[in-house]
């Protein structure tokens, strides 16, 4: 059956099964997998993800991985199980990359050093030394540095394919052969320095890409990371049993003591506390819990035991469906390097062609093999993408330079192009247009209560209680002679001072605003909290306007204080949204043709941060959070959002002039190759002053987060 078949007549559910596939190099490798998958019986469908190297194939249940990874390997591509795929599998080729890396800027040093004297104007013997010492440097350079792109040109071509690294190896390798020759014969030139610089600057871009993978993977492990990784299950006699995550079933009842985090969802049964839920609504105060009570993984039980009865466990868990949205919206933005992608996947036919037509012209015109071929290799070495390749990669590092010293981490460089093309942002509201940190309002406190609130607060763990301690030891505040203090899951402190009893506790009555009341016998006095605005959060806002971007607030904060703060800063806003609720928003610009910015910082931003078109988040934001966005912002102004949108948009200008001039030269470079006006060794020399050139144009960036 046919996908489109399987797809509409399937009365099972189709499976879905990720694969790691390492080979992916470019538009073509996913432009192969996605069309020739769905053709094989039984799988309806297969995309690829270029970035994170992954293949999601929705499939018949009944083919397993061992047919799916033999349907892969019949493209050619070798791929392993992401569930099965081991974090030590990637670390290990990082390392080789890393590796190879070395080896190549070592023997490129090297090497570059000999062909100075050479170029100098050495003759004879001396030129004939130099050559040689140059070949026992870079042979073994290149027999090792050269290997990521030498197997990959293997497997494309033993499968009747091909890709960018096809071109690169046989550029390198003919160039290395005929050095050799040059060499062994006594020629005037030889062309190690340029194979060897040509796999230095393209190991750094494979280096780069291993690098943004591994954050993309330690992303979603870290989100992951914050569910229990056990429960205590309780048996029918009362007794309990630790009992792993992975082994938990939907009807367990489980004891949730003080202090620890859910394995799993579920319903409270018995006991009543306060859940820290910021990884799903990024408030900072906690939120009460009794009987009928539904919780979530990862929520932090902060104050006295609680039995829960698991309904969801495992994948079917809501703080593993925010991963899930994280992975799935994370491949969406691989369309944007599909697009560069298939530009320069005419690279490698075209200059085969070239290479090719030189090579034979110059034959039928009688110019003999040696010089055809050296006319050929000089077409392969001067139309190396060298400065096509570094037009953004060298604006990004210059950019993310400047902004780093301006307080804001670029984590993936392509996010600059993006940034500079959204036109409208969405901010989170607590922990991002505010600070995140309740702070108390002693100032109608006297002395008496001051310490006596103080001696309450500091034995206690709560959001409130740790922002109330905080704000009276900064006015150096001591506490007082509190004896006997206990705190009552939900309902707050108690204790004794002279004969008095005390307290910190809830205030009665429902409220929308952060506030404690501080008990002394029978007087009772509301400590009100506030969670105040970044200082600069009016003037970021204009800013952000000045450049283009409508912003407005898109919260998981109760109605009533995101209202106020949306008045208050003259923005529109929607408020109480779940991650589900924020990823449909996004969604739905996406298909206005907007191109949203998001700024957040609980894990309940998570997958909006992965699905917007570019995001960011703050220093104090979850390590989830933190991994999804593409640049984190450090202290407590927002300024370096706008700054970061300005930049970006320099950035561009600077990438558009990078590619002009790499145009530009190679409409001028290639005829002469062609034309034979170019040696060898004169074309390393250009493709080298065509990346000074870039680099040089790049380095323009390095003033442009000043203020």
């Amino acid at each position: 059956m046919n996908a489109p078949a399987l797809l509409e007549a399937a009365e099972t559910p189709l499976a879905t099964t990720r694969f790691t596939v390492p080979g992916m190099k470019c538009a073509g490798c996913i432009g192969k997998i996605e069309r020739e998958l769905p053709k094989l019986a039984g799988i309806a469908e297969a995309r690829a993800n270029l970035s994170a190297k992954r293949v999601a194939i929705r499939h018949d249940p009944a083919l397993g991985e061992e047919a799916l990874a033999a349907a892969l390997l019949g493209l050619g591509f070798e791929a392993q199980p992401v569930a099965e795929n081991p974090l030590g599998r990637e670390d290990a080729e990082r390392a080789r990359l890393t590796r190879a890396l070395g080896v190549a800027g070592f023997g490129m040093m090297n090497v570059m050093l000999l062909s100075v004297s050479v170029w100098s104007g050495a003759e004879g013997a001396t030129r004939a030394l130099f050559h040689w010492l140059s070949a026992l440097i870079a042979l073994p350079v290149i027999a090792y540095s050269g290997q990521p792109f030498f197997r990959s040109a293997w497997m494309a071509l033993s499968h009747r394919r091909t890709n960018m690294d096809v071109p690169i190896s046989i550029g390198v390798i003919l160039a290395t052969c005929l050095s050799l020759y040059e060499t062994v014969t006594g020629g005037a030139h030889a062309f190690f320095d340029s194979a060897v610089m040509l796999l230095f600057f393209l190991l750094a871009g494979r280096a780069l890409d291993a690098a943004m993978r591994d954050r993309t993977r330690a992303g979603i492990g870290a989100l992951l990371g914050r569910m229990g990784k056990s429960a205590s299950v309780i048996a029918p006699d009362g007794t309990t049993r630790r009992v792993a995550a992975k082994d938990l079933e939907p009807g367990m009842l489980v004891l949730v003591a003080a202090g620890e985090a859910l394995a799993a969802d579920g319903e409270v049964v018995e006991g009543r506390g306060a859940l820290d839920n910021a990884m799903l609504t990024g408030e900072s105060a906690p939120a009460p819990v009794g009987p009928g009570s539904i919780v979530h993984a990862g929520a932090i039980n902060m104050g006295g035991a609680l039995r829960v009865r698991l309904t969801h466990v495992g994948e079917d868990t809501a703080l593993a469906e925010i991963a899930r949205l994280m992975d799935e919206a994370g491949q969406s933005r691989s369309s944007y390097v599909r697009i560069a992608d298939r530009a320069s996947r005419l690279y490698a036919p075209a200059v085969h062609s070239l290479a090719a037509l030189a090579f034979a012209g110059w034959m039928i015109a009688g110019a003999g093999w040696h010089a055809s071929l050296t006319i050929a290799i000089a077409v392969l070495i001067i139309t190396c993408p060298c400065a096509m390749g570094l037009a953004v990669p060298a604006a990004q590092v210059v950019a993310s330079g400047a902004l780093l010293r301006r307080g804001l981490l670029v984590k993936d460089g392509s996010a600059l192009e993006r940034l500079a093309e959204c036109d409208v942002a969405l901010l989170d509201k607590t922990g991002t247009l505010t600070l995140g940190e309740p702070r108390a309002e002693v100032g109608a406190l006297d002395p008496e209560a001051r310490g006596i609130a103080l001696a309450l607060a500091q034995t206690s763990r709560h959001p409130l209680s740790r922002g109330l301690a905080a704000a009276l030891l900064r006015e150096g505040v001591a506490p007082a002679a509190v004896t006997g203090i206990t705190e009552v899951s939900g309902s707050g402190l108690t204790g004794t001072w002279q004969g008095l009893a005390v307290g910190l506790e809830r205030p009665e009555g429902a409220s929308d605003t952060l506030a404690t009341t501080l008990r002394i016998g029978e007087t009772r006095q509301i400590i009100p909290f506030s969670d105040p605005l970044r200082p600069d959060a009016a003037e970021a806002l204009a800013a952000l306007k000045a450049q283009g971007l409508a912003p407005s607030i898109l919260s998981g904060d109760r109605a009533a204080p995101v209202a106020a703060m949306a008045l208050a800063l003259g923005l529109a806003a929607e408020a109480e949204a779940s991650p589900q609720d924020k990823l449909a928003a996004l969604e739905a610009l996406k298909a206005a043709g907007r191109r949203p910015l998001m700024v957040g910082d609980g894990l309940n931003d998570g997958p909006a941060l992965a699905a917007a078109h570019a995001s960011i988040a703050p220093g104090t934001a979850s390590d989830a959070s933190q991994q999804a966005a593409d640049a984190v912002f450090i202290g407590e102004g927002l300024m370096p959002v706008a700054l970061a949108v300005r930049v970006a948009k320099r950035t561009m200008r600077i990438v558009r002039q990078n590619f002009a001039f790499s145009i530009g030269y190679n409409l001028l470079a290639v005829p002469l190759a062609l034309t034979g006006q170019v040696t060898p060794l004169v074309a390393a020399i250009a493709m080298s002053v065509s990346s000074l050139v870039v680099v040089a144009n790049s380095l323009r960036l390095a003033g442009a987060a000043r203020p």
